[in-house]
C-alpha cells in the first residue's frame, strides 16, 4: 500500500501508521507471553531478596495459610487477617506487653516482631488456652476467682507473659513474679490484685 502524502516516512521505509501498528503488535505478543509463562515459582526463580508472601503458620496448634507482606507485623497479622482480636494492641512499639504471645514458649511482643520471622514456630495466643472441653486454663481461672483485673484490657499480654514464665519457674515467689511479668503494664494500675490473680492461676496450674 502506498503512503499517503500526508504521512511522513520513517527510517526503514515505515509511515506513522505502519510504525504504530507495529508496536501494538508488539506489545500484545509480548503481554500473551506474560499471560501464558504460568505463575510465578513455575519454572522461574524468585528475584534475589524477595519474600514469599503466601506462608504457613502455626496458631494454637493449628495450620493456618495467610498473604503477609514483608514488613508486616505478627500483631496485624493475628488480628487483622486471623481474627484472634483476644490480642490486644496498646502502644504499638513494644513497650506495654499488651500484645504478648508464646512463640516456641517465649513470650514475645506482637506488635514487634516480624509475622515472617515466625515461620515453623509454634505460636500461642490468648484463645489457646482454652481446654478442649471449653474449659478455662489454670490462669484464666485464678483471675476470674481472684477478680484480678479492672478494664481487662492489658489482661490477655499478663496472662501470656504469665504461661511463658512460669514454663521456666514453675512455682514463683510473689516478688519473682512480680519481675517475670515487669514487661506488662496495666493503665489501671491494680499490680497488686493482678499479681494476686495470677499467684493463684499458678497455684491452680502446680495441682494440675
Amino acid at each position: 500500500m502506498n503512503a499517503s502524502p500526508l504521512e511522513p516516512i520513517r527510517p526503514g521505509g515505515m509511515t506513522r501508521r505502519q510504525f504504530i501498528k507495529s508496536v501494538i503488535a508488539a506489545g500484545a505478543v509480548t503481554s500473551a507471553g506474560l499471560l501464558f509463562t504460568g505463575p510465578a515459582g513455575a519454572g522461574h526463580k524468585t528475584s534475589p531478596g524477595a519474600v514469599e508472601r503466601l506462608i504457613t503458620l502455626t496458631v494454637n496448634g493449628q495450620q493456618r495459610r495467610v498473604d503477609v507482606l514483608p514488613q508486616e507485623t505478627l500483631a496485624q497479622t493475628l488480628r487483622g487477617k486471623l481474627g484472634l482480636t483476644g490480642l490486644k494492641v496498646g502502644c504499638d512499639r513494644a513497650e506495654c506487653g499488651a500484645c504478648t504471645v508464646l512463640v516456641d514458649n517465649e513470650p514475645l511482643y506482637a506488635c514487634s516482631t516480624l509475622t515472617h520471622s515466625v515461620r515453623g514456630k509454634n505460636i500461642l495466643t490468648v484463645e489457646g488456652l482454652a481446654r478442649a472441653d471449653g474449659g478455662l486454663h489454670p490462669l484464666q481461672q485464678g483471675v476470674l476467682d481472684e477478680q484480678g483485673f479492672q478494664c481487662g484490657y492489658c489482661a490477655p499480654g499478663f496472662l501470656m507473659a504469665t504461661l511463658g514464665y512460669l514454663t521456666a519457674n514453675p512455682n514463683p515467689t510473689r516478688q519473682e513474679l512480680a519481675h517475670g511479668v515487669s514487661g506488662n503494664l496495666c493503665r489501671c494500675q491494680d499490680y497488686d490484685k493482678i499479681l494476686t490473680a495470677l499467684m493463684r492461676g499458678a497455684e491452680y496450674m502446680r495441682r494440675g
